[in-house]
């Protein structure tokens, strides 16, 4: 009996890595996934299709007759032999909608897996199927690099005429948006592999931007044990003082204090005129964004007398002060956090799609209900006091007190803030963190993710968070990356730190013309904070030309 137990443990264990055909293999994976294999409480997974899908070169979109510089670079990147998943996982509530999911899994599998982070407010299914947030545009994508891809609505679909925060009324489709989708398709996704590849994955990764930076975030503190190495770009980490403080934001530019687009080109000339040259080089990035905090006093650009034209109105002062001031509140939120920061200097006025103008003053002044062409700080923060906090979809955000909302903000923060410097768990299993930061992004402050890293290093020390943790910083660069070189193969520096043990220093990123074969056109520094990129001589497009200043 001995020899015949031995005998099958030994055939199982063979079996466990075989090749399986990609044509069964797929079709394996049509049966439902119990509730059983998904650790947070749930009533299963369908799968709907599965899929093999033959391989596709890469699509470029044809060229523009004008693209500004540095512009953010949209490919559809190619694609080997996998197997295409799509399902769904049921809710315990049968009025909340369900979490849709995909995972790609490739016939040609490198034993790993990455999940991608949604933006926003969710809603759309993510494929899984691009390229990793700053990713080199001339790089393969995960996918073709042999990674399992996975990614999630987090559990409600956006509909037409609906507001994008309205099932936030629903208190599973909030929680699943906070949090619990992304451990419940992780888990789907990992049994899916055990079913096509006969065993687990070696390595998990979470790559996310925005709010999948959050997202990624919140993996490395509410869920340690499942996830190997994460990448958190520009991650909306204070999410409920954002939200207030873009409605504060928002508010001030009622009536006469709109900052319309010639008054956001006035601001932008104005920090340029104090703080371009202040890490040595005059080339309209404000590389010392600490130095411009001091160097910029918005004040001076107050109207005086004459036309208002060349200056600031009283309302509008209040409004850029309102960026530029920290908010603070009178209670504490989630982990003891009682102030969202201040926006940063720099890049009001650049080309791309999150200067100033598209995500605080927007093309018209604010309305309620936001209008088409408002900011999308107003359309998200004025949104999310409606549903999220008021949970009223009347309720005038214009007269919104957080004082009058402390135990609903509370609850709010403890479900989505990715705020706690408790990482003790992450970094004892091995796990590893990037956290990168855009100095010149105005769809959320880059001082709160610097704010957690220094509240992590309080926490457990510096030479403990030096261990799996980095922060860097790119000066510069708006929300997704325009202005400033941004392109950096982080899958790459974290794949070789989480498997291969080798911890990543300074960086360098780059910027590509937007029309293969990608030709790089710049690269600079990529410091980690609290290092800055200064100039120091030489070709001006060449990151050799600069040192990490501190």
């Amino acid at each position: 009996m001995r020899r015949l137990a031995l005998a099958a443990l030994m055939l199982l264990s063979a079996c466990a890595g075989a090749p399986v055909d990609p044509v069964e293999g797929c079709a394996g994976l049509k049966a439902p996934v119990p509730a059983s294999a998904i650790g947070l409480p749930t009533r299963g997974a369908t799968i709907e299709s599965a899929t093999l899908m033959a391989p596709i070169p890469m699509i470029v979109p044809a060229k523009f007759p004008f693209q500004p510089p540095m512009t953010e670079i949209t490919v559809i990147p190619a694609t080997p032999e996998y197997c295409k998943v799509i399902g769904a996982i049921a809710p315990v509530d049968p009025t909340a909608p369900p979490i849709r999911f995909q995972v790609n899994l490739p016939t040609q599998w490198n034993g790993n897996s990455l999940q991608f982070g949604g933006g926003g407010f969710n809603g759309v299914l993510i494929t899984g199927l691009g390229l990793a947030p700053s990713a080199h545009p001339d790089r393969p994508s995960p996918l073709a690099r042999g990674f399992v891809t996975a990614g999630t609505d987090s559990g409600h679909q956006n509909a037409p005429g609906v507001p994008l925060q309205a099932f936030a009324l629903n208190d599973e489709a909030l929680e699943n948006f906070a949090h619990a989708a992304y451990k419940k398709v992780r888990d789907v996704s990992v049994e899916l592999m055990k079913r096509r590849y006969r065993k687990a994955p070696a390595k998990l990764y979470f790559f996310g931007s925005s709010e999948g930076g959050r997202e990624g975030l919140t993996m490395a503190q509410r869920y340690p044990a499942d996830f190997d190495g994460i990448y958190s770009r520009v991650p909306v980490i204070h999410w409920a003082g954002l939200q207030v403080a873009g409605t504060r934001v928002g508010v001030a530019q009622f009536g006469d204090g709109w900052l319309a687009p010639d008054k956001v080109k006035l601001v932008h000339e104005a920090v340029l005129e104090a703080c371009d040259a202040l890490d040595g080089l005059k080339d309209g990035i404000v590389g010392d964004y600490e130095g411009c905090t001091r160097a910029f006093d918005a004040s001076k650009l107050r109207c005086t007398s004459g036309p208002a034209a060349n200056c600031l109105t009283e309302p509008q002062l209040k409004a850029v002060q309102a960026l530029h001031t920290p908010l603070e509140l009178r209670f504490a939120l989630a982990n003891d956090v009682r102030a969202y920061p201040a926006w940063g200097r720099g890049g009001e006025n650049a080309p791309g799609t999150g200067p100033v103008g598209g995500w605080q003053t927007g093309a018209t002044p604010p309305t309620v209900p936001s209008g088409p062409k408002s900011s999308r700080a107003w359309l998200y923060g004025s949104g999310a006091i409606q549903y999220f906090v008021a949970r009223d979809p009347d309720y005038d955000p214009r007269r919104f007190n957080p004082e009058e909302f402390v135990g609903r903000l509370r609850q709010i923060s403890a479900l989505m803030d990715s705020t706690d410097p408790d990482l003790a768990a992450f970094a004892a299993r091995g796990g590893k963190l990037v956290i990168t930061e855009h100095m010149a992004d105005y769809a959320q402050s880059p001082y709160a993710g610097i704010a957690y890293y220094k509240s992590v290093i309080e926490r457990m020390g510096q030479a403990k968070a030096d261990e799996f943790l980095r922060l860097y910083v790119t000066p510069g660069a708006d929300h997704v990356g325009v202005g400033a070189p941004s392109s950096v193969d982080m899958l790459q520096v974290l794949t070789d730190w989480v498997a291969r043990g080798q911890a990543p220093g300074e960086l360098v990123q780059s910027a590509h013309e937007t029309q293969p074969p990608f030709t790089i056109t710049a690269t600079r520094p990529m410091c980690r904070y609290p290092g800055f990129p200064r100039y120091r001589e030489g070709d001006t497009t060449k990151a050799e030309s600069f040192e990490c200043a501190r």
